[in-house]
């Protein structure tokens, strides 16, 4: 398991909420870091995908465990 420096509960919110959240989350951290992030709208595998294309964060990986979906992304 991939270690992560800070963790984003983002469930329960809906686009675009997850990824400002995030954004926010990532700016605390140093170049290299890992965010963890939980939510639970299903359109947020295709909005942290274009997330990390448009900002060129690393989307390491993303998996699904029921409702949720987990993602974990280093900061640039």
């Amino acid at each position: 398991m991939t270690q992560f420096q800070l963790e984003l509960d983002a469930r329960g919110l809906h686009c675009p909420l997850p990824i400002l959240k995030a954004k926010k989350a990532l700016a605390e951290l140093v170049s290299g870091q890992v965010l963890r992030i939980v939510a639970t709208d299903p359109g947020s595998i295709r909005d942290f995908q274009a997330f990390a294309r448009q900002t060129g964060n690393t989307l390491l990986e993303h998996s699904q465990n029921g409702m949720e979906f987990v993602f974990l992304m280093q900061r640039k």
